[in-house]
């Protein structure tokens, strides 16, 4: 991502591309399926212009099954979704275990599925149908620690932390009792890791993984991984993670947390635009130009923990999912948004989430369909740029333009709880996209903005 601003930026801190997977040949080769069996896709294309979806398959639905997920695939699909990350699928731990049906975190055995949400086999239909779909599957990796019923637990005891009496302990500094603190100074269990991972590409045909708290995971670990799942086939990588580092070879894209923290404070008038250009610009210094970020209004961690999007942000809460979109990086929707999703999801006990379209269904389908279709909004290794636009208000009305193959999108909003009547720094005629409609502007002139409106604009 480049960021174009029409004052001077000093003290930028320039920082080389290293790339992508490096290629390395693999030390333990793994069981591969026939070249026709696995699904290849052009991994950097698709990123480019992604829509990526979180699938809480144990709320999704009232079965909490694969196959009640997988016939909605065809219907994600109409919302530009192109990624579909899977929240961890394996069997879940007892001993410790938190709540009725505990976590999916707390992961008994890599290399199964947790029959609460059906077979192996309902999983790979599940893979079939996505791919069919022209759809990522990437699967929820938790490689930081496992649940306590876990077979390394008394076969490989030296695989974990140990606390000073030599007992195996939970991750230091968490509240995390229902697992067990790997021990990334053991190599033989990196490589057995490493092997599971293999194990769901070569064999189950996914697409990549999200890795979870990756940042408390060595990096090493994750480059030699990412690069010897990259001969296999092609993957997309996501790091639960901001260091910048971990981009640097082995994941693709990470979480705009401090994007998300920001949106939060400016919803709550703690903040104001100031603080989203401030954040524009540190993500323009820490970060490759092919670097890639998730924009969120909420994940499973936001709406369990912090709160629903209606609770966070009130009535800015869809100026901010246009934002996600309109934005450089890859937007998320989380399991439940597309259905107005106004409710904490039970994270340790069944829940379900009410399908019905209300006000996001269609929001999300047409901002879909602009980021999947527009290079303008390109944020990937192709990017677009990023041009802040000033107006007679900058520390409450948000301004900016993307760029790329010239195309241009004008992105305007009042990010603010009163109206606005302010002049931008735009000239000519636009079309809305969200109301079909032509607008035109002057830069002398003042245009009435509403509280939290928002204006996608296309230039014709």
């Amino acid at each position: 991502m480049r960021i174009l601003t029409t004052t001077l930026i000093l003290g930028m801190i320039a920082l080389s591309s290293c790339g992508k997977v490096a290629k390395e040949k693999e030390i333990e080769p793994a069981k591969k399926q026939s070249e026709k069996q696995l699904t290849r896709f052009d991994i950097d294309s698709i990123a480019e212009r992604a829509v990526i979806y979180e699938a809480n398959i144990r709320q999704y639905s009232p079965e909490g099954s694969f196959n009640a997920f997988t016939k909605d695939i065809p219907t994600l699909k109409n919302l530009g979704v192109k990624v579909i990350w899977l929240m961890p699928v394996y069997p879940i731990s007892t001993t410790k275990s938190k709540g009725s049906l505990g976590s999916y975190y707390a992961v008994s055995d890599y290399t199964k599925v947790n029959p609460e949400f059906g077979s192996l086999e309902d999983f790979q239909n599940l893979v079939k149908v996505a791919h069919e779909n022209e759809m990522l599957v990437i699967l929820d990796w938790v490689a930081n620690h496992t649940g306590w019923d876990h077979s390394w637990i008394k076969s490989n005891p030296e695989f974990y932390t140990k606390d000073k009496e030599g007992n195996i302990t939970h991750t230091e500094g968490t509240d995390w009792t229902d697992v067990a603190d790997l021990n990334y100074d053991n190599k033989e269990m990196r490589q057995k890791m490493r092997d599971a991972m293999k194990y769901w590409v070569a064999e189950q045909n996914v697409d990549g993984f999200r890795c979870d708290v990756a940042g408390m995971v060595p990096v090493e670990f994750w480059n030699k991984t990412a690069a010897t799942l990259e001969e296999i086939k092609p993957v997309f990588m996501l790091a639960e993670a901001w260091e910048p580092e971990l981009l640097d070879d082995a994941f693709d894209m990470g979480y705009g947390w401090d994007t998300h923290h920001v949106m939060n404070k400016i919803a709550n008038g703690e903040a104001d635009v100031s603080a989203w250009d401030k954040r524009m610009t540190q993500i323009d210094t820490m970060y490759d130009a092919d670097d890639i970020l998730m924009n969120f209004t909420s994940n499973h961690d936001e709406n369990s923990w912090n709160g629903t999007v209606e609770e966070r942000m009130g009535d800015a809460k869809e100026v901010f999912a246009a934002l996600s979109y309109v934005a450089p990086g890859m937007p998320l929707i989380y399991s439940g948004q597309e259905y107005d999703l106004n409710k904490r999801l039970l994270f340790f006990e069944k829940d379900s989430i009410a399908k019905q379209k209300g006000v996001f269904y269609p929001l999300y389908e047409k901002l879909g369909t602009l980021k999947n279709e527009y290079p303008a909004l390109n944020g990937g290794s192709d990017a677009a740029d990023y041009e802040r636009i000033s107006t007679s208000d900058d520390k409450n009305v948000l301004a900016f333009s993307r760029t790329k193959a010239n195309q241009k999108i004008v992105f305007i909003a009042n990010l603010s709880k009163t109206t606005k009547e302010v002049s931008v720094d735009v000239q000519g005629a636009f079309k809305n996209y969200m109301t079909a409609t032509t607008e035109t502007f002057d830069s002398d002139k003042k245009t009435v903005i509403k509280p939290w409106e928002y204006k996608i604009l296309i230039a014709e």
